[in-house]
Order: C-alpha cells, then structure tokens, then sequence
C-alpha cells in the first residue's frame, strides 16, 4: 500500500507538469489539438495556428515553429492507403497525406463507405500532437473513376473537341462535389499535356495538340477549386500535371525523352502551365519523362526556376507515383535520389509504398545538411498553406452533404451533354445522318453496350476493363430509347443476321479500355480483326453504313473509310453515352471540332497542326448536319512572298466572361528577322495572361513584342504567341506585324 500510494503521488505530479507543460503548446492532456470549435471560441488553451481568423501566412509561421523534423519530413511524405500497416503508421510517421491508387478501392466500393474510410484515416491524423490534418489525394480524371457509382465524363480528348471552356468549369465543379462527397480533397487533375504524337497511350487524357485548348480549358482548376481554394463546401485541390512536356516525348513513348530546345519546350508545353498558375492552381506533379536526357523529377532548372521563379508558382510540387525510385534507373531509394529531387524543387514525395526508407533516407539528407532545412521548411509552408486554405483544421471530416450528388441525375446530365458536344462528325454522305426515329436499325459492335469500353481507362481500376463496370447507358441503350418503336432496333455484337430491310446500320467500334504505359501503340494503329470482321458483315448487306469510333485517340481508319456512309468520332464519352444517341438522330446538331489532326496512316505519326503534312481530317476539322465535305481546293497560283511579317489572329476558346486566342507570327520575306511586334486594337477587352511575348498596352493599342527565344526567324520560318483576355472575343479578330 505504502509503495503504491507513493507511486500515485508521484504520478499526480507528472500528470500536473505534463497538463502545465501541453498548456503552454496548445495540446489537451490526451495529445490532441484542441478542438476547431475551442479555437474559433478563442480560448486560452488555443494555439494561433488554431484561430481561423488569423491570416494564413500567420497560421503556417505559428504552426511550423512547433514542429519536430519528424512532422516536417511526415508532411513531404505521401503513401499509398494500403501501404500504411498497421494504420496507426499514419500517426507514428506524422505522414501528411494518403493516396489510393488507380487500382484502390473499398469494400463495399460505394461513396458512403469512401466518406467513412476517410473519415478514418483522417481521425489518426488529428490524433497526432499537433492535430495536422492529412490530405488525400486521387485520380479523378474523368469523375471519381474509382467509385462505383459514380458519374463518369468524357476524357479530356472529347471534352477538348467541345471547345467550351465555361461547360468543362461546369465538369470540373460537378467532379469536385463528388470528389468531396467521399470525403477526398485531392484530385490528380487536369492533365494539362499537350499531345503531339497519337501513338501516346495518354493522348486520351489531353485537351488537345496545340497549347491553346488546354490552357482554354484550364477553367476545370476554378471548377475543382471554386474561385479561391476553400470558398465553398466542395472546394477540391487540384493539380496541373504533369509538368513539363510528357505529350511530347520521341515515339510517343509514354516515360520517354522530350528532344527539344528550351524555346521549342516553351512555346508548346508551357503556356497550359501558365494559364494554371494564373488561375490559382493548388499543386502541380512532375512528369515521369526526360527533357533532352534529364529526368523531371531532378530538374532544379525547370521545377524552382521556370516554375517556382518565373511563373511564380505558390502551390506545391508532388512527384508521381514512385518516381523519386527511378531517377538512378534502378528499383528502389537512394540517398542521392531523395536528396536531388527535393533539392529540385520537389515538396511531397509520392512514395507511395516503402515510406519507412524514406524518410530514413530523408532525414539523414537533412540532419547532414545535404539537403537545407530552409528547403524543408520551404516546402512544409506551401504545403500546410494549402491544408490551411482547403479548411482541413476547420472541417476536416467528409461532409456528408454532397455524399449524396454521387452519380446524381443532375451530374449525368450534365455528362450527357458534355458527350452531346464532344461528337465530332467526320463525314456524312448522303446526309444519312440524322437518322429518323422511325427508321428499322441494326446495331453492332463490341462497344454498342458495353460501358467499360465507352468509359476508358481510370474506370473501377487502373487501365479500365470492357464489361458492365459501372451503371449508366450505353449507346445501344440510347438509340432504344431514341426510337419510336425500341422493336424495330435489332443487335448483334458481331453483326450477324444483318439484311437489306435496314433502314441504316450502325457499328459502334473502336479501342478497349487502356492506360498509360499499356496504352502506347508503336506499331499498327488500326482497328482489330473483330471490327474490320463486323464492319465487312455490316457493309455487306448493302445498307448505309454509320461507324461511330470509341477512341481515345486517331485510329488508322483511312483504307476503310471509303466503305462507310457516316463517320463520328465518340472518343471515350463515359457513363452517359446516350449523348451519342441525341446526335446520331439530330437532338443536337454536331458541333465538336477535331481538338488533334487526324492521320492518314500510322506512319505519318507524328502529324500536328501547322507541320506542313497533310493529315485525312486537320486539326479543327468538324462538319454539322447539311454540311458537306469542301471541295478539294485548286492547286495555288505562285505568287512572289509580300515582304515583312504577317500575323495570324485566332480565337481558341470562349467562355462566359472571357477568350482566349493565338497569334501566329510568319516571316514572309526573303531575308532573316531578328525581332517582330505585333499590334492590334483590344477594343476595351483586357488582356490577363500572355505567353511567348512581352506586352505592352497603349491608348487603343495592344503590342506583343517577341521573347528573347523566340525572335529570330528564317524567311518563311512562324513563331506564336498566346493570350487570354476578358470580354467577349472579337468578332473578325486582326492583327498587324511588323519586323523589329
């Protein structure tokens, strides 16, 4: 009894010192931060990192004076959720942030039981000392691909082809609701690349081929993040990958090399970058691939100078999945990986598996000085900057209010006509489109009902999978629902029993479902045996042949062509391919135009806008209904070049309040140029981002003069610059050029 009461008295006192001790740091007795409720009451047991009406900036400044380098280097670190064993690693670690990856899910796969997996993972994280809340992030590419249920959109290709940058900030919201819904505030998009050769697996994941269209669609960040981060109740972060140039590797070789200058790299891969960090973009992942040899994720020049310095990023820059492992070319960390790629510039770490090496490996860099504490503590305040401004430490928890807007029916509207805009229409002879409600039709084709190949890759699971994977309608479903009579459509996958009685057939074909690294065709890039199999069934019945392509890219269509009556580019709509249906039958006209130049074989790859070849369909290209094909323009008439530069003015995009536009600046003398400027009147609409150039506006003129790179020009030899401006676009946009 004597010893056990001493041993009572003795704790009573160190629970006192240590009570005493947690007050003076702001932590409750039981290793809490108080709570957001406490905080905002501003109670003395507060810290100011807690007072939501502090500033931000003084927020992060209290915050990270009272963390240990074992929160710093926690913060950096990223990890996937099934790596963390047992789960109370996401406290011992003080891990800043979780990821699922393409392949992650939950059982049941629905988005309450996402809302509560979250909910507690999220719960450790507070539970460490200082209550820093995780982020957690995820690939919600084209809608939360890894929730069942879920709507799905278009890929970026299809939403490219729109041209509607005010509808994408529309799919950019709808997505961030339903991101939110399952608790996630971290979404890996948009991919913002600029695809030059269709070879890529990815293409399908770019707007388009020219640096206008993505930048045009930029407007997806103010969709997920609202016009500042944490505005609203479904504010998401997001991210602009993957810097820099990873549509422009050699071969279309997913990972592989970008072989161009700095001026080249910057004139077509760094204006959607630009535009982002205008907008306010939240982070931004590096690029697996190499510039002239050097890998991305090592590259101080390109991360903290171009990125960091002169676009004047404030956000943070995640590395992808596990690419720190591979800046050696071997498996695995290394000191001298870690320690080259955060002295890059990079802030968090997407481990995503083995973080306890890691953050060895991390500390050590850190404690021998090889990497700066002031480049930790660089990184930890654009980090919890960003948690700060999300609200995390306000209200960390899912908000199970949008749990609901999952696969709402006002989101898969939505879809659908994002879909109905994303049709582009290649050819029509004979005006057999629209097809008539009454019309007696035979569908075929693998993709016709089938939702997994419609949806693509990033769909319940990495690299997608043809099948039912996901509730929606497919377009054999759409044009049952289309017609008068649902008896007088008749299917057959392989085209089997087809006949002259048919008003039309449709063959809906195309790629299956694919994603990076497996998605790269360095051969034949045509359809497979089982389409050109259909296709010859179908067209042997003597009946209008309609070929609607599900694709994530150009195919090799051109031999085929001839055989068919219509053609229209679906790309990979997603879960609302009844949007396909309203333009196959003339509920909405098509108005998609070609966001890449459409090839003529495989082995024109790559072929791009303005390169001089000749591709089957250009860039830009799209018909409506009663629009015929042009005639083949007559061969030119030679005519002596005019002397000094022209400048072509073109708007790329359009949204409400705003445009954006390009300007192609071309040498038409016969002498070299040092310099040009261009000129033109912006009649009231102010000009809020300009790549390529420097500005300068005066009285009812506006002037780009040429960037340091970018002046020199050969006779016959174009440059270009971009800007976006707000207004409405002019209607017959002009400008002027003169050499400098």
């Amino acid at each position: 009894m004597t010893g056990r009461s001493a041993r009572c008295r003795r704790s009573a006192v160190l629970v006192s010192v240590l009570a005493a001790a947690l007050a003076l740091t702001g932590l409750t007795p039981q290793g809490r931060a108080p709570s957001a409720a406490r905080a905002a009451a501003g109670t003395a047991a507060a810290a100011p990192y807690q007072d939501p009406s502090l500033p931000v900036t003084a927020r992060v400044d209290d915050l990270l004076s009272r963390m240990a380098l074992d929160d710093k280097l926690g913060q950096m670190t990223q990890v996937e959720r099934e790596a963390l064993q047992p789960q109370s690693a996401l406290a011992t670690y003080r891990i800043g942030s979780v990821l699922s990856g393409g392949d992650g899910t939950v059982s049941p796969n629905n988005a309450r039981t996402w809302a509560d997996t979250y909910d507690a993972y999220q719960r450790i994280a507070l539970g460490t000392p200082l209550g820093i809340p995780m982020v957690y992030g995820i690939d919600a590419v084209h809608g939360v691909g890894a929730v069942r249920g879920a709507t799905l959109f278009p890929h970026n290709i299809g939403l490219g082809a729109t041209r509607n940058p005010a509808l994408v900030e529309r799919v950019g919201r709808a997505v961030a609701e339903e991101v939110s819904g399952t608790g996630i505030d971290w979404n890996f998009a948009p991919c913002l690349c600029v695809a030059r050769n269709d070879r890529w697996g990815r293409t399908y994941e770019s707007f388009g081929e020219t640096p206008g269209i993505p930048a045009s669609m930029t407007t997806y960040i103010t969709g997920l993040q609202g016009e500042r981060l944490g505005a609203g109740p479904a504010s998401v972060l997001a991210t602009a990958k993957h810097f820099i140039g990873d549509g422009g590797t050699s071969g279309g070789t997913d990972q592989g090399d970008t072989r161009l200058t700095e001026a080249e790299l910057r004139a077509v891969h760094l204006p959607p970058f630009a535009e982002a960090v205008r907008r306010g973009v939240g982070s931004v992942m590096l690029s697996y691939s190499r510039w002239n040899g050097a890998k991305l994720h090592g590259h101080r020049h390109l991360v903290t100078d171009l990125l960091k310095g002169e676009l004047g990023f404030t956000g943070f820059v995640v590395s992808d999945w596990a690419a720190v492992d591979q800046l050696d070319g071997q498996p695995g960390f290394t000191a001298e990986e870690v320690r080259t790629a955060v002295n890059a510039g990079v802030d968090m770490v997407m481990v995503p598996h083995d973080y306890r090496t890691f953050l060895s490996l991390l500390r050590t860099e850190v404690t021998s000085g090889r990497i700066p504490l002031a480049r930790v503590d660089d990184a930890n305040r654009r980090i919890l900057t960003k948690k700060f401004e999300l609200g995390l430490f306000e209200k960390p928890y899912a908000d199970r209010a949008l749990t609901g807007t999952v696969g709402s029916a006002g989101h898969r509207a939505l879809a659908r006509q994002a879909v109905r805009e994303s049709q582009v229409l290649l050819k029509n002879e004979g005006g057999v489109l629209p097809l008539d409600t009454s019309a007696k039709l035979f569908v075929a084709g693998k993709s016709a009902d089938d939702i997994g190949n419609l949806s693509g890759g990033w769909t319940l699971g990495w690299q997608g999978g043809s099948g039912d994977v996901a509730p929606g309608t497919t377009v054999l479903e759409g044009i049952r629902a289309a017609v008068a009579d649902p008896a007088r459509v008749t299917y057959d996958r392989h085209g089997h029993g087809v006949d002259g009685s048919y008003t039309a057939a449709v063959a809906v074909v195309g790629e299956t479902p694919y994603a990076e690294m497996h998605g790269d065709r360095p051969g034949a890039m045509g359809l497979d045996e089982e389409d050109l199999a259909t296709l010859a069934r179908l067209k042997s019945a003597g009946v209008p042949l309609v070929v609607v392509l599900v694709s994530g890219r150009p195919l090799d269509i051109a031999a085929q062509l001839p055989d068919w009556d219509a053609l229209l580019a679906a790309w990979l709509p997603g879960t609302e391919a009844d949007g396909v249906s309203d333009v196959l039958f003339g509920d909405h006209a098509p108005s998609g135009r070609l966001p890449v130049s459409w090839m003529t074989g495989a082995a024109q790859q790559p072929v791009n806008d303005g390169d001089g070849k000749t591709p089957l369909f250009p860039y830009g290209y799209g018909l409506g209904y009663g629009t015929q094909p042009p005639p083949p323009a007559p061969a030119p008439t030679p005519a002596p070049a005019p002397e000094g530069c022209t400048a072509d003015y073109e708007v790329t995009g359009s949204w409400t309040g705003g445009f954006q536009a390009e300007v192609t600046v071309h040498n038409a003398s016969s002498g070299p140029m040092d310099g040009w400027a261009v000129t033109w009147d912006p009649a009231g609409r102010a000009v809020t981002s300009l790549w390529n150039g420097s500005l300068a506006v005066g009285g009812d003129r506006a002037t780009v003069r040429n960037a340091a790179w970018n002046g020199a020009l050969a006779p016959g030899a174009t440059a270009s610059f971009g800007f976006t401006a707000d207004g409405a676009p002019p209607p017959s946009p002009s400008a002027s050029c003169a050499a400098s």
